[in-house]
């Protein structure tokens, strides 16, 4: 039987995933949640064999969230399952620690299959994405927003949705200090003079509000 871990802020969303992936035998949802803070929980309490996560969240973003899960155990076993097609939101995930990247545009079955992949300790990427992602990887072109870690990569998508650095801070229970010095480590990164040019950036390379 292989334990999961459901995390996505729709209820809805979260119970189609259940009857998709419960008509397998020997799959089993031991717990739900629909923000950070109650996936942290719930994988603390059910110890999950694996948890299939939405990286849009209201509390915390996914990637972050990956990064906190795999802080408490190393051995995690993450399949992020999300609605942006771009290689570099696939790429953030897998560095931060997830084995798995599906789309939501995905088939079902890629979805189950995926989940099996995953279980097994092996990587899954969705064939939507999986040659663009490739392409992207073994691109020798500079791509300024390769270099960031996680979090600096979860600023800057704050910081591009508006967020101010106390709100950031509040997100990811961090010190508006801390964020004020990611939001300037992350222009230094990526070579932006201000925050217009940022944003200049990271639109070129996939990132945009």
């Amino acid at each position: 039987m292989i334990r999961l871990l459901l995390v996505d802020d729709h209820a809805v969303v979260r119970e189609g995933y259940r009857r998709l992936l419960e008509r397998r035998g020997d799959l089993h949802i031991v717990a739900e949640a629909g923000t950070a803070g109650e996936a942290l929980n719930a994988f603390r309490e059910h110890g999950p064999d694996v948890v299939v996560l939405d990286l849009a969240l209201p509390d915390m973003g996914g990637v972050e969230l990956i990064g906190r899960l795999r802080a408490r155990d190393a051995n995690a076993r993450i399949l992020a399952f999300s609605m942006h097609r771009e290689p570099l939101f696939a790429a953030q995930a897998l560095k931060a620690g997830a084995l798995g990247y599906v789309t939501k545009s995905s088939e079902p079955n890629v979805l189950v299959q995926a989940v099996y992949k995953v279980a097994s300790g092996a990587r899954m990427i969705s064939p939507d994405i999986a040659p663009e992602l490739a392409m992207a990887l073994l691109d020798e072109a500079p791509d300024p927003l390769r270099d960031l870690s996680p979090r600096e990569f979860e600023v800057l998508r704050l910081l591009l949705d508006g967020h101010s650095h106390e709100a950031i801070g509040q997100r990811l229970s961090i010190s508006p200090k801390t964020v004020q010095n990611c939001h300037y480590q992350i222009k230094s990164k990526v070579g932006a003079k201000n925050d217009m040019e940022l944003a200049r950036i990271a639109a070129r390379c996939g990132l945009s509000t």
